[in-house]
């Protein structure tokens, strides 16, 4: 995807002159990534597998940090620790089984279908979020980020030519996936999980602000036809884009340096193994 550092440092898996290396630090990301839990739980076996194997209402913010680290270490992690992270994800998706609420019959979380909703869900998200926020992509820059990560779906164990890779094939495979969308017990759990996080102290104080200005925004920035199936009210699209831009500008009001240390500091690992120049900016996106 990008060519290698004259210094001959590993660039990992996208490398420095990728759209995901700039995409991916752009602070909506922790928005996008909280909307993209919302898509996903409307598929009746992906939210089965979250309620039935995740440990979230004891750990509330586990479920969406781990993703935020998994996606920030393949982008920016040298290539042998991208492979050995993604080796554990998969041994433990191996080990995971659900009951489909429907019929009561056992699945397995890594069946490739549910691996690739979640894959595509998340992608698909990430980009309209931020992009949404006032992050330019061209249409060109668009199909590459699609593209581009058909390597991190490669990780989880999926083949990287069946995953969509460009802006009208994730459009068509989310259009044809809508006759297996619902709202149902599990994807409600998790919507009102992600609105009331069961979290005490400090982060307690916290919930009167994060219901409406984080949770309920990153649910209204869904597709409307993904809010419609939810059936829940959501902020209108005006209001939602309005919200959402404010908060990424005053993101920017926070150094860098500091704003990259989560999830565990990646991106400042990343420029100093790769020098300055690969410091993530939208100046950096690759031409079309």
């Amino acid at each position: 995807m990008s060519a290698e550092p004259s210094s001959g440092a590993d660039p990992g898996l996208v490398g420095p002159n990728s759209v995901s290396w700039q995409l991916h630090a752009d602070p909506a990301m922790w928005l996008a990534g909280i909307a993209g839990l919302y898509l996903q739980s409307l598929h009746p076996l992906a939210a089965a597998g979250v309620v039935q194997n995740s440990n979230f209402r004891e750990d509330p913010l586990g479920r969406l940090i781990r993703t935020a680290k998994f996606v920030s270490m393949s982008t920016y992690a040298p290539r042998a620790e991208v492979e050995a992270g993604a080796a554990r994800v998969r041994a433990v998706h191996r080990s995971l089984r659900g009951k489909d609420p429907a019929t009561g019959r056992t699945f397995r979380i890594d069946r490739p279908d549910l691996l690739l909703w979640v894959h595509c869900a998340e992608v698909a998200m990430f980009l309209s979020v931020v992009r949404r926020a006032g992050f330019g992509l061209t249409k060109a820059q668009a199909d590459r980020y699609f593209d581009e990560q058909r390597g991190s779906a490669a990780l989880v164990g999926l083949d990287p030519d069946e995953v969509p890779g460009s802006t009208e094939q994730m459009a068509a495979y989310l259009h044809d996936m809508r006759g297996e969308l619902r709202r149902g017990d599990d994807s409600e759990v998790v919507y009102e999980f992600l609105h009331k996080p069961p979290v005490r102290g400090v982060l307690g104080v916290g919930l009167p602000i994060y219901e409406p200005a984080v949770a309920h925004l990153a649910y209204s920035l869904l597709p409307s036809w993904a809010i419609r199936l939810h059936g829940h009210r959501a902020y209108s699209p005006t209001t939602a884009t309005t919200m959402l831009r404010t908060l990424r500008s005053a993101a920017f009001i926070v150094p860098a340096p500091i704003r990259w240390r989560a999830p565990h500091g990646f991106v400042p690992q990343a420029m100093r193994r790769l020098g300055r120049s690969a410091r993530p900016t939208a100046r950096s996106l690759p031409l079309d």
